[in-house]
């Protein structure tokens, strides 16, 4: 219940932008698959990454598309379930389950939200130290282990993490993926409505890109999905219109939580490379 293998379709190519990230990925690809050349030639073995971004900005996606692209399983680490109030046992969970990753290994281990299993390490000992003996656990697996098994981590709250996690070293790289800009906001419309079995060229896609400023990609994905309900309900076509008033009703994150969202990008800026 702890480590679960999660079925993957989406590609890299579905997601919108993120060219920093996509050429990163594209070069270390070769090397992880094929780890024999590079070992002669002295190169190590990625690691992984850790994805800090705004909610709903395509971070778990990217997960399930590096392990489309590298034709790699993906398991997913439910931090939720590690924790277990006899003694010992959530540390058996987490050693169990790493276990099971390097036994399947080659694969792409995806953990969603970090920071709801390791923030607490940082704080106060309410828990009897067992967060603090997790997160050790978990910081010399990640330095010492030998088996193919790249890491992908998300987090959304970068200040709840403990500065050991974070450091170089535990992660290749940390990337910041940030709202998406005006030409990745049409490209994510054009693709949701695409999957929707709508013509998306018949759409002004500009103008929903505009009227779209501060939304993610879950948000327009939402957007377009409302529509959908509201003309199937009226036995209409979708049109641009009825998405402008879609978008229009919608109150996106980057204005209800503002304040978090600017403190995530100051967090971020000198700290992170660019994901876009």
């Amino acid at each position: 219940g702890v480590l679960e293998y999660h079925p993957h379709s989406e590609t890299l190519d579905d997601i919108a932008d993120l060219a920093n990230l996509k050429a990163w990925l594209h070069k270390r690809r070769k090397v992880f698959l094929d780890r024999d050349r590079a070992s002669d030639l002295g190169l190590p073995t990625p690691k992984g990454i850790l994805l800090l971004g705004v909610q709903g900005c395509g971070k778990s996606l990217c997960a399930k598309a590096v392990a489309q692209a590298w034709t790699l399983p993906l398991l997913k680490l439910d931090t939720s379930n590690l924790y277990n109030r006899f003694m010992g046992e959530s540390e058996r969970n987490l050693k169990k389950a790493m276990r099971i990753a390097e036994a399947m290994a080659p694969v792409v281990l995806w953990i969603d939200e970090i920071e709801k299993a390791f923030a607490s390490s940082s704080g106060s000992e309410s828990d009897g130290g067992v967060s603090k003996r997790m997160l050790g656990t978990f910081l010399s697996w990640l330095q010492e282990r030998d088996k193919p098994i790249f890491v992908i981590a998300t987090a959304n709250d970068i200040q709840s993490l403990p500065p050991e996690l974070i450091r170089k070293g535990r992660f290749d790289e940390i990337f910041f993926v940030d709202l998406p800009s005006k030409e990745a906001r049409m490209e994510i419309l054009r693709v949701h409505i695409a999957k929707r079995k709508q013509d998306a060229n018949s759409f002004d896609l500009k103008r929903l890109a505009d009227a779209g400023e501060g939304f993610s990609g879950a948000e327009l994905e939402q957007a377009v999905v409302s529509a959908l309900y509201t003309t199937f309900e009226d036995d209409r076509p979708l049109s641009t219109e009825t998405l402008l008033a879609e978008i229009a009703m919608t109150r996106p994150l980057s204005q209800t939580m503002s304040e978090k969202i600017d403190e995530l990008r100051a967090w971020a800026k000198g700290r992170a490379v660019p994901a876009q």
